[in-house]
């Protein structure tokens, strides 16, 4: 990780190649955390489909 400090000594392409790296791990992380929460959901409703077949 690039301090605040360094970031003024770091050309354009790299500021850019550092900028683009991040995105794209920002977008894996979204994608991670819609899988995760569509599981949990899934979970969810699989979890109250079986408590009312128990009734």
């Amino acid at each position: 990780m690039v301090t605040k400090a360094e970031l003024g000594l770091i050309g354009d392409a790299e500021l850019v190649e550092e900028l683009s790296l991040l995105t794209t791990q920002t977008a894996r992380m979204r994608a991670r955390m819609a899988d995760i929460m569509a599981e949990l959901e899934r979970r969810r409703c699989t979890g109250n489909v079986r408590r009312h077949a128990r009734r």
